[in-house]
């Protein structure tokens, strides 16, 4: 029985004054006055207990964001993209400046029945994740099938980038054939210079070291070898080795399904370059920093090359410029202060540091804001531009 049950029977119907009941139960005079009140306006339902939920809510997301969050997931699933939490928090922010929490815009979803819950999914946390410190450090390719309007088999073979996620190459293909691997790496190399290394399956179009005959490789290997280019395989059975590239194909897949199916190679082929351009330039990628597309992180640092070492003498640090428009830099064991500018507050940042010469690079659209050689004898590193409107010089009478 509840305490309320009590309190009402006993005022209402052992008679008992309402400061007796208040002390006997040790509540205050208040309550047991609104619970009899209560009772006299509803009856039985005043013993049940009522909602706590405050009458209004301020700080709840209004309608018009609801809807919108609603559109835009059903826009992205139409249009075969990511739809989840993170990337409509990325869409609210960057084409219609409102900012909410990817859990918030969850809970909405789920209100809506747009979401699927997946008990039985691996936690995230649960994987060991590893990337290229540097763009074209390491290239990951592979291929896929791919079946025309009129059930003809294709096959789809890409070259991605392992530290960014760029989409170098994606070529519709009959069949892929050893030649072509190579042909097409080639033309990836020739656009976006040579990598350190390459990262592959053990195809028999890739390598040739599980096959029975002795000696030999095969037009890729041959390549690598000739230019110098470190060349990685990941062990039979574990595909999570080459993890970045399976999960492109899905990510490609999943956005063919939803356009018109192809009858040809060549409309094939226009559908993965549309792709190509939206993947590394518009889509947010929640696997890397801010959510940024591709594009931004590979054009963000210099490029590995077959001489260079992976771990080079340089630093890249990720930070956010402060009220005032400065970001602080350690440099040779002194704080240095870089200024960015005011309109710039709050922004978050890359910071790309090779001894002394730094560029400050916007995390999310990857422009360059300031790009600087640090004083080491200044506390201070001023943007040189003037703080103020310039004054006119005053002149001077000349003498007489």
């Amino acid at each position: 029985m509840s305490k309320a049950r009590l309190v009402i029977t006993a005022v209402v119907v052992e008679g008992r004054s309402p400061s007796e009941v208040a002390k006997t139960y040790g509540v205050a005079r208040s309550w047991v006055y609104a619970l009899v009140a209560r009772y006299q306006a509803e009856g039985d339902t005043a013993f049940e207990p009522h909602s706590r939920r405050p009458k209004t809510s301020p700080n709840a997301t209004d309608s018009t964001t609801v809807a919108l969050i609603i559109e835009l997931r059903d826009t992205l699933t139409a249009a075969g993209l990511d739809a989840g939490p993170d990337t409509i928090s990325w869409h609210l922010e960057h084409h219609h400046h409102i900012t909410i929490h990817p859990s918030t815009i969850y809970r909405h979803l789920e209100r809506a029945g747009k979401v699927t819950p997946e008990p039985k999914k691996r936690p995230k946390s649960s994987y060991i994740r590893f990337e290229a410190e540097q763009p074209n450090e390491t290239w990951q390719s592979d291929f896929t099938h791919y079946r025309l309007a009129d059930d003809t088999d294709t096959e789809i073979l890409s070259w991605l980038d392992d530290h960014s996620r760029y989409a170098l190459r994606i070529t519709a293909q009959r069949r892929v054939t050893a030649k072509i691997v190579v042909t097409e790496f080639r033309h990836a190399y020739n656009e976006y210079g040579k990598p350190l290394s390459t990262l592959t399956d053990n195809g028999m179009v890739y390598t040739v070291r599980f096959a029975t005959g002795r000696g030999g490789r095969t037009a890729l290997e041959t390549e690598l070898a000739r230019l110098g280019i470190i060349q990685k395989n990941s062990r039979p059975n574990h595909p999570t080795t080459c993890g970045k590239i399976e999960r492109f194909q899905q990510t490609l897949k999943r956005w063919l399904k939803q356009q018109p199916q192809p009858t040809t190679i060549t409309q094939l082929q226009t559908l993965c370059d549309t792709f190509r351009d939206l993947y590394n330039t518009q889509r947010p990628h929640r696997s890397l920093p801010h959510q940024a597309t591709p594009a931004t992180i590979y054009n963000a640092r210099p490029k590995a090359t077959p001489n260079s070492k992976t771990h080079t003498h340089y630093r890249v640090r990720h930070d956010r410029i402060d009220e005032s428009g400065v970001v602080t830099l350690r440099v040779n064991g002194k704080l240095h202060h870089i200024g960015i500018g005011r309109t710039h507050a709050r922004t978050h940042i890359v910071l790309l540091v090779d001894d002394l010469h730094v560029r400050v690079v916007h995390a999310a659209t990857g422009e360059l804001l300031r790009e600087l050689t640090i004083n080491p004898n200044r506390d201070y590193q001023p943007t040189g531009k003037p703080k103020g409107p310039t004054r006119p010089k005053r002149q001077h009478p000349e003498p007489q």
